[in-house]
């Protein structure tokens, strides 16, 4: 009998791995207490959509040209668009975004003073300072706490995605613990068909896959024979769900075959295109929290040859998942949050071998937040004649996380379970000495 059970773990292993790693988790573990998860009659956004950027996109060439300052900074883009809201202007290669002006609101207060790419992502993506003790969550990991499995998630789906690559700065799920990284999916959408990892297993067919659970099945003998074990009746459970995410419904989810080819080209039939296609439809399945860490902004060299191709994609993509979210009635409840860790430097390096290069540059920034609660039409923020500083409400990642959670209504003093019972909150506390400029009531409805 243990040679049985021996094969039957074995199997059940590879079975759950990747998203089934996840849905072993999903079995009750333990209740945390003293969390104050919610902050009554102020819950908007019922899950967030972020679009990260992962090396630092530039503001100066996006949300908040400059084009007065000149040529070492502006380069040859110096003819900014206007928007479809008045007196508000951005960068010449984002058209489509000029026309959805009115759904977001540009951060161009953003700061924090770290131009190092692991410690600066930190920062944005918590809210704390880096290198200090505790490495807290991300704010993934923080809604995959409060909104997740333990505050009422039953979605079969886990309840933070990845698309594609996990981003590899810091661990996102900190001292929260494995269970509460990120499922990464891994592949790419834009393929003929989505390999998402864990799920989809290259080279193995549907019908393959179900004999091979027929196989299982037969080999495994003991649920026979102890019918009514708890513990096998709940690793009987996690199979079922498994295979529903490798043939059933779950699978269905990432088959983008199944949208209009319309539509799938108004997103772009790019990776980034794709995915924020794949985030609004994790959205409609009710996923709590989707990334979507979309690289290659860390242009130290040959800044503008770079931004003539990625910008362009960017506009498709973050434009068309605006509109789309708006067309289907899901702006108003879904947060989209787009930014990275720092900007670039507003004053280019011409030299070689730089050749018109963009430097880490953290003491001044945009973001763009959008739906959830969030009104559009909206700047927050100046930075001065040159984009070098600051010039009005600085906003720190501590803001704009603290609003973020205020309208997914979760508490910022809400508990945090430390591994050694730490005091630990979802947003630092004033004597945390943590600069602020205060939540963005600006702009929230």
């Amino acid at each position: 009998m243990n040679a049985v059970l021996s094969r039957r773990e074995a199997m059940r292993r590879l079975l759950l791995a990747g998203a089934g790693t996840w849905l072993a988790a999903r079995l009750p573990l333990r209740a945390w207490a003293d969390t104050e998860p919610a902050v009554p009659g102020k819950r908007r956004a019922k899950a967030v959509i972020q679009l990260w950027m992962g090396g630092g996109p530039t503001h100066i060439d996006t949300f908040d040209p400059k084009p007065e300052a000149g040529n070492d900074y502006c380069g040859p883009f110096n003819k900014p668009i206007e928007t479809s809201v008045p007196g508000i202007r951005i960068g010449e290669l984002l058209p489509l975004l000029a026309k959805q002006a009115d759904k977001y609101a540009i951060l161009r207060g953003m700061t924090h003073g770290n131009n190092g790419h692991e410690t600066a992502a930190y920062m944005v993506q918590t809210g704390r300072k880096s290198g200090e003790r505790d490495v807290y969550p991300c704010a993934g990991a923080v809604v995959s706490y409060c909104r997740g499995v333990d505050a009422g998630y039953r979605g079969l789906i886990p309840p933070y995605i990845v698309l594609t690559e996990a981003q590899g700065r810091f661990p996102e799920c900190g001292f929260l613990g494995q269970r509460f990284k990120p499922f990464a999916t891994g592949g790419d959408p834009s393929q003929l068909k989505f390999m998402v990892e864990g799920i989809v297993a290259q080279g193995i067919t549907d019908p393959q896959q179900v004999t091979r659970r027929d196989l299982l099945h037969k080999l495994d003998v003991l649920p026979q024979l102890l019918t009514n074990n708890a513990s096998l009746q709940a690793l009987a459970k996690s199979e079922e769900q498994a295979y529903d995410m490798i043939l059933g419904d779950g699978a269905k989810i990432f088959d983008l075959s199944t949208e209009p080819n319309e539509l799938r080209d108004r997103y772009g039939r790019t990776r980034f295109g794709q995915s924020c296609l794949m985030a609004r439809r994790l959205v409609e399945k009710g996923v709590p929290y989707i990334t979507i860490n979309h690289g290659g902004w860390d242009t130290h060299k040959d800044h503008f040859p770079a931004m003539r191709r990625k910008l362009p994609e960017l506009d498709k993509g973050f434009a068309t998942l605006l509109d789309d979210l708006a067309q289907r009635g899901l702006l108003d409840s879904t947060i989209v949050w787009w930014g990275g860790e720092f900007g670039r430097t507003p004053k280019v390096d011409w030299d070689p071998p730089w050749n018109g290069g963009r430097g880490h540059y953290g003491k001044v920034f945009s973001h763009v937040v959008a739906g959830g609660g969030f009104r559009g039409g909206q700047v927050v923020g100046a930075s001065d004649a040159k984009g070098e500083t600051v010039a009005s409400r600085p906003i720190y990642p501590c803001d704009l996380l603290g609003s973020i959670y205020e309208l997914m209504g979760i508490a910022a003093t809400t508990r945090l379970p430390h591994p050694q019972g730490q005091d630990a909150r979802v947003m630092p506390l004033p004597s945390d000495g943590i600069p602020s400029g205060g939540i963005l009531k600006e702009i929230m409805g």
